[in-house]
């Protein structure tokens, strides 16, 4: 080995034992925030109450892919039997119930999401209040959130995850010992809007 890469690999070795010791002495948690988001009470509570706002869409929308999808099965089965002005008629049918319901959909999903999104803006920002009483009071110098993919950790060991803690200290305070006044609250939903229909209508018989 040459002495410029013996050099080298002894600096590498004492950078990394200066970097590891300076992190040492520092407290570092990680969390994650949706998770916390929804498994607060408040946060089931929001969840439920979106399921329930937005169930009667749903099964309308499922009502209609069912209706949809006998439609589709019985023009498969006219095969070369009936006539094609009668197959034209259903094919049409067939393309313009599957348009609807592709609008039904993706308009049901747009105010799922919106909803979504106003409850988690609302929680996260009293929650956020919880981390930082947490963390000050325990002596954290940073808190990471594991639940974001863009969150640039490779491991980390379950003894300084703190996301059950903050549940607890979340629930045990909300929401009148928080510093800001709570209003009735909200959280992220578990399941997915009604999704579009995925079949698509065939194609009418030329004459």
């Amino acid at each position: 080995m040459s002495f410029f890469a013996r050099t080298f690999l002894a600096g590498a070795v004492l950078l990394g034992l200066t970097v590891t010791s300076s992190f040492a002495q520092s407290k570092v948690g990680t969390i994650n925030i949706q998770q916390a988001i929804v498994s607060t009470k408040e946060g089931q509570k929001a969840s439920a109450e979106l399921q329930t706002r937005f169930d009667p869409k749903r099964k309308e929308i499922e009502k209609g892919q069912a209706s949809l999808q006998a439609k589709q099965q019985q023009l498969q089965k006219m095969g070369t039997v009936g006539s094609d002005e009668v197959k034209r008629k259903l094919a049409a049918d067939i393309e313009l119930e599957t348009n609807r319901l592709k609008r039904d959909g993706e308009d049901a999903q747009a105010d799922y999401d919106q909803e979504t999104q106003k409850v988690l803006n609302e929680l996260g920002g009293r929650i956020m209040q919880v981390i930082n009483k947490f963390a000050t009071d325990n002596g954290y110098s940073m808190i990471l959130d594991i639940s974001s993919q863009q969150t640039p950790v490779i491991w980390a060991s379950n003894t300084v995850d703190i996301t059950n803690d903050v549940i607890k200290l979340y629930d045990a305070n909300a929401p009148s010992t928080l510093t800001k006044p709570a209003a009735p609250m909200t959280a992220a939903p578990k399941t997915a809007a009604p999704a579009a229909p995925k079949t698509a209508a065939p194609a009418a018989k030329k004459p």
